[in-house]
């Protein structure tokens, strides 16, 4: 298909359609009260802040949430952070709750589903091009490079996908594609996962990214929706579909990752674990991280809380505040503590004698005095007590806390109470 001759971006002509309803289990208590697109990130961020944040910085300006499990926290940060959107200017923000709208007991019963059921509102927005996002994955991408390619190649779908080592790949959904990127089978979750041309030990991973033209997307999901054999997925179901009776392209992350200067490999990463999560956060403090959020080029747009400066109090030995090879948001405040490779959110406090080495420490929390965490995930507005010693003693953190394999210990303020009992 021959792409028009313009000079205008095809987001401008785009809807991004961003699924947040999952809960993201395998992040354990971390996802009890909130979905996992809403679980905090880098210090000041929320997980679906990337890929509405890639949509933005695209040039996307028509953006849908579908939300589901225990929303209230993802989309009281969504009326925050991301209500800038002028309908003046065509722009459109809209977040859709699971609210029933197709029969009395329908729930969103899958990713597909999500669309279909807010079929009759999408298609009033006009748009050419439907973007199918993810909201629970970390990572910079220029979609209108997949929207180029999705035109060129006169595709039905484009899926966004990952290169990784074949064997990794048996928990995706993983392409097997000829050497023109055409995607001759859909494999969701394979033991074997079949290999990428000229790359035996290399696998096409679906990054749950999808482009679709608006028409078309709108008869698959109709002619799915009376399917009464589909469980209403895009995995699942609409991409099998598409690949075995139309025309589904492949695009390479790689090709649209968005990097500066400081990134030298191509970043996505799946926080879905307390042990990815943990490890993700913690990069960051690293001299030059994997992950760059101080690129002005390509910013993570999200709600900024008003807070004073980080403060650092006390100069005594033993009793002196600082930081080394950590991040300090705004509000801390690091009483005579000492820091090493830590994450704060916004307005944690640190008091005096208490030391913290590899911790990511969610917003609000308040750390006793003399209390040691190491190792350690802690959720927001946790209250750590006097002298709490976390990450020396692997058997007694395994009692008390939830300790992970690698040793991370995930903990809540229900934890921290139950010490007491």
């Amino acid at each position: 298909m021959e792409r028009p001759q313009t000079n205008a971006p095809l987001a401008r002509n785009a809807m991004a359609f961003v699924l947040a309803g999952g809960r993201g289990s395998r992040l354990m208590e971390l996802t009890d009260r909130r979905a996992k697109p809403a679980v905090y990130f880098g210090g000041k961020s929320r997980i679906i802040d990337f890929a509405l944040s890639n949509a933005v910085n695209s040039g996307i300006r028509k953006i849908g949430v579908a939300t589901q499990y225990k929303a209230h926290s993802l989309i009281r940060h969504l009326n925050r952070g991301w209500n800038f959107f002028r309908p003046e200017r065509n722009e459109i923000f809209d977040v859709f709750p699971a609210s029933q709208r197709v029969s009395e007991d329908a729930w969103y019963r899958g990713t597909a589903d999500a669309v279909y059921q807010n079929l009759d509102i999408l298609k009033d927005y006009d748009a050419k091009y439907f973007v199918i996002l993810a909201g629970d994955h970390i990572y910079k991408m220029d979609y209108e490079l997949m929207l180029q390619q999705h035109v060129d190649s006169g595709a039905d779908v484009t899926i966004g996908c990952l290169e990784v080592p074949r064997m990794e790949a048996t928990g995706f959904g993983v392409m097997h594609v000829d050497e023109t990127d055409r995607i001759l089978q859909f494999v969701e979750k394979p033991k074997d996962p079949p290999a990428m041309p000229g790359k035996p030990d290399k696998a096409l991973a679906s990054m749950g990214i999808y482009v679709f033209d608006t028409k078309f997307l709108i008869e698959e999901l109709e002619r799915d929706a009376n399917d009464p054999n589909s469980s209403r997925d895009f995995g699942k179901d609409i991409i099998p579909n598409i690949v075995k009776n139309g025309k589904a392209v492949a695009h390479h992350f790689e090709n649209s990752c968005v990097r500066s200067t400081q990134e030298s490999v191509s970043y996505w990463r799946d926080v879905g674990t307390v042990d990815a999560y943990w490890e993700a956060n913690i990069d960051l403090t690293s001299i030059v991280p994997d992950l760059d959020l101080f690129d002005r080029n390509w910013p993570i747009w999200t709600y900024s809380e008003v807070t004073p400066p980080a403060k650092f109090v006390h100069n005594e030995d033993h009793r002196r505040g600082y930081a080394l090879s950590s991040l300090v948001s705004g509000g801390c405040i690091v009483s005579g503590a000492s820091l090493e490779r830590a994450l704060l959110f916004t307005g944690v406090r640190c008091n005096s004698y208490s030391h913290i080495e590899n911790g990511v420490i969610l917003p609000y929390v308040d750390v006793g005095r003399s209390a040691r965490l190491s190792n350690v995930v802690v959720d927001a507005r946790v209250q750590i007590p006097e002298g709490l010693v976390v990450g020396e003693d692997p058997e007694l953190d395994a009692k008390r806390f939830m300790r992970t394999a690698n040793g991370i210990c995930l903990i809540t303020q229900p934890m921290i109470d139950a010490l007491e009992e």
